[in-house]
């Protein structure tokens, strides 16, 4: 973030909150801490700012040649395998030890995430495209990354639909084993694993993702 332009912590934060919060959300006291930490390293720089009458200051924080370095030596690096952590999806790897409406209401909670979510994400998009949004020399990458976050809560929602569904015809959560229902699920995810496997090889054409 700070290699796009300086900001006051309070700014850092509520930029992160439009962007990073979507693929690597922190806590708001991390993020907060981070610009101090980063000054510590040498690779940002801070300045006290006047606020209004210049009666009161601000933080400004900067990247540094050496965060630049940084940066970039970080950017040609070999990245991370994505983690995706969700605690719903938890919860229902361990529904047997609890009630059906315990799993119930934690897939519930799953659709109502991806709904506010997709709302969110929807208000920034029709943003970006009436005004060019804070950074319109940095649209083609924003509206990419934004066509996997849409693509991503769009297939969430769809499965907690479907979950709660079936979830709702199982008698309790413990023992059911292989259900004529999990079957037919079973079937159809290996047949879908197989297709999409094929569409990989073959390059998934050239059509553009559009997001949902």
């Amino acid at each position: 973030m700070l290699a796009i332009r300086p900001w006051s912590a309070y700014e850092l934060t509520k930029q992160m909150r439009r962007s990073l919060g979507y693929c690597w959300p922190k806590a708001e006291s991390v993020l907060y801490e981070e610009p101090k930490r980063l000054v510590a390293l040498s690779l940002a720089a801070v300045t006290d700012e006047p606020v209004g009458n210049g009666s009161r200051t601000r933080a400004v924080y900067a990247i540094t040649d050496a965060g630049r370095a940084e940066l970039r030596r970080w950017l040609a690096s070999e990245p991370a395998p994505p983690r995706f952590e969700f605690e719903p999806l938890l919860r229902l790897l361990y529904a047997d030890a609890g009630r059906k409406a315990d799993v119930l209401r934690a897939v519930g909670a799953t659709q109502t995430w991806a709904r506010e979510e997709m709302e969110r994400g929807l208000e920034q998009l029709e943003d970006y495209r009436e005004t060019g949004g804070p950074f319109p020399h940095r649209m083609h990458i924003i509206v990419l990354f934004g066509d996997l976050v849409a693509r991503l809560l769009e297939a969430v929602a769809g499965w907690a639909v479907e979950a709660e569904d079936e979830i709702t015809t199982w008698p309790r959560t413990s023992g059911l084993g292989m259900t004529a229902a999990t079957a037919e699920r079973l079937d159809g995810l290996i047949e879908h694993a197989h297709a999409v496997l094929a569409r990989m090889d073959n390059g998934y054409g050239s059509a553009p993702g559009v997001p949902g």
